[in-house]
């Protein structure tokens, strides 16, 4: 029988998996923020942190003051040849992160990189015949659904079937720009690899996963840089439109105009259709409204259903991950499905249409 608004219970908030020390990871590569929080999900879910590397000494002084246990390695190669090492976890300059996994995989340790996980078709061929040969894994933080309470949420509703079988999704993922902030390889597009390779692998990831497709193909794309000459290489907003395998279709649009007076870094939002109601995700804010963030708003045939997710369903991904290294399952997330929504992120980016040059 399938869940309702009025009859939807969150699933138990996950526990930590291991005892300490029966997973030890480390950190190499501290080129986006992102590692802290991939870094505190592994720890969150009983993963061991063990050391860390990166040549610039500011990025390392960083680490140890939010880990102050952490062990500071002297070069990548410590790492790899650390046999209590079972996870290398990184969020290197993005054209990097394949070099880095194959690296890792070859040393015989799972890799759990930051998004977007490669920039290049050939980078995807090589990622997918290591994996396969060594049978290392090549996970993939795609921190919007994984590691978002509405996101995971949403999830337990669609799964539950509280609305139908889900044949549209639409993601946007606005972000401020804060352009002296940013290092320079952020504006270099063979760096970068492009705003629809980029943020935009948040959004096929999640119309992947919500839809429950295997495969897709991009039948639209574009790009553009409308307000930024000074960053020729910058695209500051895309766009894309898929078609699943099980005739699901997506649209996402990613952007860097986040304006100054949003509470927060960007006003992400996702809508799922389905053939029995909707749901639409606020994943950062319910502006004007001071609710923070972890806004889930569910349509059904017996009425409207507004839920804070914060704090109810946690993110079990991370434990998950963790049991899957240890036991060689695929329950977090598979092989395929992360590597399939790369490989949309980067198709759509080749055959992406510029708007604005």
């Amino acid at each position: 029988m399938a869940t309702d608004g009025m009859n939807y219970a969150p699933a138990p908030m996950p526990k930590p998996v291991v005892e300490p020390g029966d997973f030890t990871f480390s950190v190499a590569a501290l080129d986006h923020g992102h590692i802290f929080g991939m870094t505190e999900g592994l720890i969150g879910a009983g993963g061991t942190l063990k050391s860390v590397w990166d040549p610039d000494p500011a990025k390392l002084e960083m680490a140890k003051k939010i880990f102050p246990n952490v062990q500071i390695a002297h070069s990548e190669e410590e790492i790899l040849a650390d046999d209590d090492v079972q996870l290398v976890a990184a969020a290197a300059i993005t054209s990097e992160r394949a070099p880095l996994g194959l690296r890792v995989m070859e040393a015989g340790k799972d890799y759990f990189t930051d998004k977007a996980p490669l920039t290049t078709m050939e980078q995807l061929a090589a990622v997918r015949e290591a994996t396969a040969r060594t049978g290392q894994k090549y996970a993939v933080y795609y921190s919007e659904r994984i590691h978002v309470e509405a996101a995971v949420m949403a999830g337990q509703l669609v799964e539950q079937g509280a609305i139908g079988r889900v044949i549209q999704v639409l993601g946007m993922g606005p972000h401020r720009l804060n352009a002296p902030s940013r290092p320079d390889w952020f504006f270099n597009k063979e760096q970068y690899g492009g705003i629809l390779c980029d943020i935009g692998s948040h959004n096929f990831e999640q119309m992947l996963y919500f839809t429950g497709a295997k495969d897709a193909t991009v039948t639209d794309a574009n790009i553009a840089n409308y307000a930024h000459p000074e960053y020729p290489e910058l695209d500051d907003f895309g766009d894309a439109h898929i078609v699943m395998d099980n005739g699901a279709s997506g649209y996402v649009r990613v952007d860097w105009f986040t304006p100054d007076g949003l509470s927060t870094w960007g006003d992400g939002r996702t809508v799922l259709l389905g053939t029995e109601g909707y749901i639409e995700l606020r994943k950062y804010a319910n502006i004007a409204t001071q609710e923070g963030p972890g806004h889930v708003f569910l349509v059904d045939s017996k009425g409207e259903h507004h839920f804070n997710a914060t704090g109810k369903v946690g993110y079990p991904f991370f434990g998950e991950l963790i049991l899957d290294c240890l036991n060689r399952t695929e329950n977090a997330m598979t092989q395929e499905h992360a590597l399939k929504a790369a490989e949309l992120a980067v198709t759509a980016q080749a055959k992406a249409r510029v708007l604005a040059p």
